[in-house]
């Protein structure tokens, strides 16, 4: 990526927020505990002129600045870390034993408080901007639980947009995709009651080691019969738990599943075949199942207005040469799902590197790549100045 695309003033910047980027690094701090996090994302924004608003969504920041009657637009970072034991060996690894930034969310918060702190400087906007720092999006609701504290009725935006760093792109390539982007997510546990005995006569038992392990395999059939082959779907065996002794039939055995789909139509099929399968395998063999059903996260999607038009900022400022043009669905999932169920908006991705030394998501030898902050901050700058032309 050209140095020469990164806004003067988020280059003057930089190397103030990627010192702050790695004081997060080096001090993470998990899902609704972002206690020091959200307090210094508070700090910052109330030193550059925001409205800041704590404690929504247990520990989440919002920061308001107006600048005129326009429309307004959200942005949200997210600032929580991962239950990982950090081996990078960096100067700024985690501090925090079994805790890390494995997904990049230090620097996220870190490319919108350069962005906000830009933006409070210039304001060449006329309108609201609404700066969203979410607490606990691994996997605990947190957008859910702001959502509940009224974030859209007491920050109202008339779009919001997020950003994630993706490594395996180049660095600094920015990507967008109308439509289902993200897949559901829902956890299923399954408890399998039968009649336990001794493994000398099974005869006597009804073992639901082999019920499990009968429901493992036909529930691949779901996948491979019951879904149109263009569809995503997954349903994936996590793990199973049964006794305790190799001469024992257990009485009870459990499975947790994972469930993804990439539209709501698909969600509930699997759903519905799921339940079916399991009732009557489990019935098939004399026992008996008892299914929780947790619904985690609904598909992202998209909204076509909006991600054209965030594409189009990139495609002007950037050009055709620094956009990912082959970008596809993701099959995880993100809680941003959430808010663009109930506010017009887009979630995009910036390049993490493509380099043979690029490592994974929630790969304890990750680290966010500095070179993407300038290039997302002066993203954010552009689409807020775009959208809230004066």
């Amino acid at each position: 990526m050209n140095a020469g695309h990164v806004l003067p003033g988020i280059a003057a910047l930089q190397d103030e927020m990627i010192a702050l980027r790695h004081s997060f690094h080096a001090h993470p701090e998990l899902g609704f505990e972002e206690f020091a996090t959200s307090e210094r994302v508070a700090a910052c924004l109330a030193s550059w002129g925001f409205e800041v608003s704590t404690g929504v969504g247990k520990t989440g920041v919002v920061g308001t600045l107006k600048n005129g009657e326009g429309r307004s637009i959200g942005l949200r970072a997210d600032m929580d870390a991962l239950p990982i034991q950090e081996t990078t060996g960096l100067p700024y690894a985690s501090r925090v034993d079994g805790v890390m930034h494995a997904c990049g969310h230090d620097g996220h918060t870190a490319t919108l408080l350069a962005a906000a702190r830009h933006l409070a400087q210039t304001r060449a906007f006329n309108g609201t901007l609404q700066l969203i720092f979410q607490p606990a999006e691994e996997g605990l609701g947190g957008a859910r639980k702001m959502l509940e504290d009224g974030l859209l009725e007491r920050f109202p935006c008339d779009a919001i947009f997020a950003l994630h760093n993706v490594p395996g792109y180049p660095v600094g390539h920015l990507g967008f995709y109308s439509g289902p982007f993200m897949a559901s997510a829902d956890t299923v546990t399954i408890t399998i009651i039968g009649t336990g005995g001794h493994g000398a006569v099974p005869h006597k038992a009804v073992d639901p080691v082999v019920v499990c392990s009968s429901i493992v395999i036909a529930l691949q059939s779901i996948v491979s019969r019951n879904v149109n082959p263009q569809d995503v779907a997954i349903i994936t065996v996590g793990s199973i738990h049964a006794g305790s002794a190799s001469n024992v039939i257990p009485s009870s055995a459990s499975m947790s599943l994972s469930v993804r789909a990439l539209t709501p139509e698909i969600r509930q099929l699997l759903e519905v075949r799921i339940t079916q399968l399991v009732n009557g395998q489990a019935a098939s063999f004399g026992a008996r199942a008892e299914i929780d059903y947790q619904h985690c996260h609904p598909v992202l999607i998209n909204h076509p207005g909006a991600t054209a038009f965030a594409r189009e900022v990139a495609h002007e400022w950037l050009g055709e040469e620094h956009l990912i043009t082959n970008l596809r669905p993701f099959t995880a999932s993100e809680d941003f799902a959430f808010i663009l169920e109930k506010c017009p908006g887009s979630y995009l991705v910036i390049g993490n590197g493509d380099g043979e030394s690029g490592c994974l998501l929630h790969n304890p030898g990750y680290d966010f790549n500095d070179a993407c902050l300038p290039i997302g901050a002066s993203y954010w700058v552009k689409l807020v100045e775009s959208f809230l032309r004066c």
